[in-house]
Formats: structure tokens, sequence, C-alpha cells
């Protein structure tokens, strides 16, 4: 029984080494030290109580039968490791002047402990425990191992210290070992925790454990202090709203500033947080006219009219002269336009036997000039005919040169190359006969026809 005793204390105590190891706590060290009371009356044979009430009467009466060495006489070191146990061993001295109602000498008493204990409430102010346990204890020189049970609480006065109380019942293995109760209460300390940042919150329960923060958001920071935390804050450096996601909106245009291109004037979402005044879509900001709604392609103005015509200018091929929309603004060359063009155009007398237009056909040709620029976007084909007189190389020949002398007199005064073209018919299209004089001259002519 002797060895057995010893073996059960040594393998406390080892368990105890070990476990101090282990991590899972807050704070996970406690240190506690303050007096003990040895008492060995309710335990004894003799003097053991069969009543209740004398025996809870007796276990606490500390004027009879406890023995109290006036100075710190035990320390206990634990470590939490984890679902409210810890481990943990304890070291206690005595002096015995009473063996129950017996008086003795100043016995020595040494006792040395290993420990689990198992907390109630560990996160409350007022934390009860209960502890088992075995150890050694040594009366003189006589030694014997005990197991142990005991309760008691712990009262916190900060997160770090409090007061511990506590009462335990020790069973001696060896006939020659004393029972006995021990009582003690002091100081408990509890200390061990990492707090890396230093914001108060342990690494264990902190999400940001490297930077300092609120407890609120688990120990991750608010830098603006807007009340959202930083990591889900997309303006963590600037106080902001949650409708905002934690961004500031200065011109409460529901815009964030940081993707409000107009901050400090209320606008449109759709507008990156511009304003539009004349609601065309174009931001103020870009709008040319921003009084006056227009399209975005036209910077937000207008498109102007220019002639009046009902076909805006940027559809207008003849801006600046009214015409028809089925002619995309520009003016339709009329049959009786046609009509007078060409009377024109027969007035215009060439050199005998020539392409060279005659000095005294100048005026018609101003007022051909004249009508075809109340036309600019229309195509004509200047035509030039010829009488029977002459081979029909001959005349082809002639007819070719005197149109492409007319077109290019107009093209000299202004009239745009592409607008015309030049064909000779020769004596192909008689509108006479050339068995006549009068006839043959009729035939010998120039018409300019509108392309269609």
């Amino acid at each position: 029984m002797k060895h057995l005793s010893k073996l059960l204390v040594v393998t406390l105590l080892l368990v105890g080494a070990v476990s101090m190891q282990a991590q899972d706590e807050n704070n996970p060290w406690q240190v506690s030290f303050g007096v003990n009371a040895i008492d060995v009356y309710p335990t004894s044979d003799d003097n053991f109580p069969t009543q209740t009430s004398s025996f809870g009467n007796e276990l606490f009466n500390a004027s009879d039968h406890w023995n109290i060495l006036p100075s710190i006489s035990y320390i206990g070191v634990s470590r939490s490791v984890g679902d409210n146990l810890s481990v943990g061993v304890r070291g206690s001295l005595n002096k015995i002047d009473k063996l129950g109602d017996v008086g003795v000498d100043d016995l020595s008493h040494y006792a040395l402990d290993g420990t689990i204990k198992y907390a109630f409430a560990p996160n409350f102010v007022l934390d009860p425990f209960i502890e088992i346990g075995g150890g050694y204890t040594w009366v003189d020189e006589i030694g014997a191992g005990t197991v142990n049970g005991g309760l008691g609480f712990n009262l916190w006065f900060t997160e770090n210290i409090g007061l511990t109380v506590q009462t335990s019942y020790k069973h001696a293995f060896e006939d020659y070992g004393r029972k006995h109760w021990q009582h003690m209460a002091g100081i408990a300390v509890k200390f061990g925790g990492t707090d890396t940042d230093g914001d108060g919150i342990y690494d264990k329960d902190d999400a940001c454990p490297e930077v300092a923060g609120l407890e609120e958001f688990n120990g991750c920071p608010d830098s603006d202090g807007d009340g959202i935390e930083d990591s889900k804050d997309e303006c963590p450096n600037e106080a902001g709203s949650k409708e905002m996601n934690g961004c500031p909106d200065a011109d409460g245009d529901g815009v964030a500033d940081k993707d409000d291109k107009c901050p400090n004037e209320a606008g449109l979402a759709n507008l990156a947080g511009c304003p539009d005044a004349d609601g065309d879509g174009v931001a103020d900001g870009d709008d040319e006219c921003p009084n006056e709604a227009g399209p975005a392609e036209n910077k937000g103005c207008p498109w102007p009219d220019t002639d009046g015509d009902g076909v805006l200018d940027k559809d207008d091929k003849c801006v600046d002269v009214a015409g028809t929309v089925a002619n995309d603004g520009c003016p339709e060359v009329t049959e009786e336009v046609q009509k007078q063009l060409n009377e024109y155009a027969r007035t215009i007398n060439f050199d005998t036997g020539k392409s060279s237009i005659k000095a005294e056909s100048t005026s018609v040709m101003v007022d051909i000039i004249q009508i075809l620029n109340e036309y600019p976007n229309a195509k004509f084909t200047v035509e030039g005919h010829t009488d029977s007189v002459g081979s029909d190389q001959l005349n082809k020949t002639l007819s070719e040169s005197r149109a492409l002398s007319v077109k290019e007199f107009l093209v000299d005064k202004g009239i745009q190359e592409f607008r015309l073209s030049a064909i000779g018919f020769g004596e192909e299209k008689p509108i006479a006969t050339n068995n006549t004089r009068a006839g043959r001259a009729e035939n010998r002519r120039v018409e300019i026809n509108l392309v269609k």
C-alpha cells in the first residue's frame, strides 16, 4: 500500500507537469497563495460526529481544532487544459499543535499535492469549483500518501485577480497516516494570455490578432470610427455610413464620394454623381447647353436646322439650302427647273466646227450656274448633240468635246466636278428633222439633265 500511494502521487505530479504545456484558454495559468488550516478532529474515529449538524459545527470549529500558521503557508500553480478543467501542483506547510482535542508539541506538517480541478463558471465573477487529486503528506518525519477531494470558489475582483477559498478532505493510505481536512484561503492570480496587438482581446478570441481593434468587432479595427470594421469598410480611413458601405457621401446624392465625379454637388447615379439640369442624359460639366436638352453626340445641345426645312443639320446634306426630307434636306429638281435648265443649255453657242464656247453665251452659262447652285447635291449629265451633216464619227467626237467643254466651264466656275459627267451622242438623238436648216439648228445643241 505504501508503494501504491507513492506511485499515485508521482503519477498526478507528472500529469500536472505535462499538461502545463497545453494552451487552450485565455490566461491559462493561475497562481494561488495564502494561508491553510489543518483540522484532524472531524476525521477522528473517536470524535467523528454521528449527526450531520454536529459534524458541520465541528468541521468549522476553528478555535478548538484548526491548526493555522500565521503566514503564507501554501502556494499552488495550475494550468487550464480546456473544457473548464485545469491541472496543477500545490505545496503547503503548517505547525500542528492540535490533534483533535489532544494538544501536541508543534509537529511540522508538509504536503505536496497534484490537483485536477473543474470550474463551473470560469467566465463569471463567482466561480465555484470541485477538485480531486492526490499527494504526499509528512508530519514530522512520517509521510503518507493521500487521495484528496474538495470544493471551493474563486471570487474575481478583476479579470486576473481574485479571492480563492477551498476545503479539502485528504484520506491517508497508510494506517499510520492521519486523515484530515485542509482549509485554504488566499489570493488567486490568472495570467499567461497572449494579446499580440495589445488591444485587450486575447489572441485566442481576436479575429485580427496582429492589429489593435475593438471588442465589438472581435478585436478588428475601425480606423475611421464610423462603426464599420475595416474589413467591411470600403473607405476604412474616411468615416461614412452603412448605406455607403462605410464611405462618405458629402452631397447626399446616394453616390459615395469615392465614386462621385461631382462629390460636392448632388447628382445622378447613372452620371457618376454629377447633375443634369436639362435632363438630357449629359452631365452638366460635359454639356455645352446645360439648360437646353440635347443629344450626347452633340455635346448636350439640340441639333440645329439652319435652313429651317425640317431636316436637322446633322442629317441635312444641304444645310444652308431648304429642301425636302425625301431628298435629305436638299431641294428637289422639278420638271419645271429641268425644262428651264435645258432651255438655257440649248442656247449655248460654239464656234463653227469647234468645241469652244462663244463669248456671247457667257450670260446663259451664268444662269445655268445659278440653277445648279440651288441644288448642291444633285448630279447632272452634260450631253452634246449634232445634226447629221458630216460623218458619224466626226459628229460623235465633236459632240463629246462640246459636252466636255461645257462641263469644264462649269467646274471652273465653282461647280463640284463629282456632280457633273459629260457624254457625246453625235447625231443619234435628233429632236427635229435634219432635212431643213431650222431642224438641223435645233439638233445642234447641249442638254443638262438630272441624274436620277
